[in-house]
């Protein structure tokens, strides 16, 4: 995902959401309260800003006075979303890289485990505080953040070429990010792309994902995400089936989608 930017808007909402629940190896499943990633370590926060002067960084101080307790509770929320436990197989990052620095495009993440780089645009921070409402520029920082946390957490498909070269693979990588921002209650229903097809990425597949999440299987997106590691070469049906069964299809679910959001009679 190397050098990839978040294509996103500004909205106006608080946000927050976590899912109770993993299933054991019997079938069942066993509570888990927020508190189970309470202690998990996310790694080294290393906040740098790299344009101290601009204004976009004087707002961002005023929102975010503990940059690193506020990245390490996105992140843990972002792992709560993807994982059932600390015991699942997450990638190992020993330091998160998170710049400040003043440049025209939203942000990026790069790099990969042990260590990723998160930038975010000043200019953006700017933006996003409009006429001086800081509520709006929280929620926009936030919701940038779990985007570009869920890429440094998230697990890749395998067997099918890379972000840069297979649309599936990236198809997933932006929809799951998107899920997780909007699981998180970083979207609004306005925010939804309408029509479209679930391999367009970031919204339109990030909307469906959460869908199937909100209506089929609470644990649907974590199960999506471990699907990487079971269905190889990886695909969004087989990703699907893991998750829901195989008597279930892509194509007839996002039909399903559709009609429900009233994108096709």
């Amino acid at each position: 995902m190397k050098g990839h930017f978040l294509i996103s808007c500004f909205f106006s909402l608080a946000c927050c959401c976590c899912f109770s629940c993993r299933p054991v190896e019997s079938g069942e499943t066993k509570e888990v309260t927020s508190a189970t990633w309470d202690d998990y370590d996310v790694g080294q926060i290393d906040f740098q800003v790299l344009s101290p002067d601009t204004r976009g960084a004087a707002i961002y101080k005023a929102i975010v006075p503990d940059p690193k307790a506020y990245i390490t509770e996105q992140a843990r929320k972002v792992l709560a979303t993807l994982y059932f436990s600390p015991e699942d197989s997450i990638p190992d990052i020993k330091c998160i890289h998170y710049k400040l620095r003043e440049y025209d495009g939203i942000s990026a993440k790069d790099g990969a485990p042990p260590a990723i780089t998160i930038e975010y645009s000043t200019k953006w921070i700017e933006k996003s505080f409009g006429e001086g409402d800081t509520a709006k520029v929280d929620y926009e920082t936030r919701g940038v953040l779990y985007h570009e946390l869920t890429h440094g957490f998230q697990l890749e498909p395998q067997g099918i070429g890379s972000y840069g070269t297979n649309k599936t693979f990236w198809a997933m990588i932006e929809g799951v990010a998107d899920a997780v921002r909007l699981l998180n209650g970083c979207f609004t229903p306005e925010d939804r792309p309408k029509g479209g097809h679930y391999m367009d990425g970031y919204r339109t597949t990030g909307f469906f994902l959460a869908w199937l999440t909100e209506n089929k299987d609470k644990d649907f997106l974590r199960k999506f995400n471990r699907s990487t590691l079971e269905v190889v070469p990886w695909s969004f049906e087989g990703g699907i089936q893991y998750a829901l069964g195989n008597d279930q299809h892509v194509d007839d679910l996002w039909k399903e989608y559709m009609k429900a959001m009233g994108d096709e009679i």
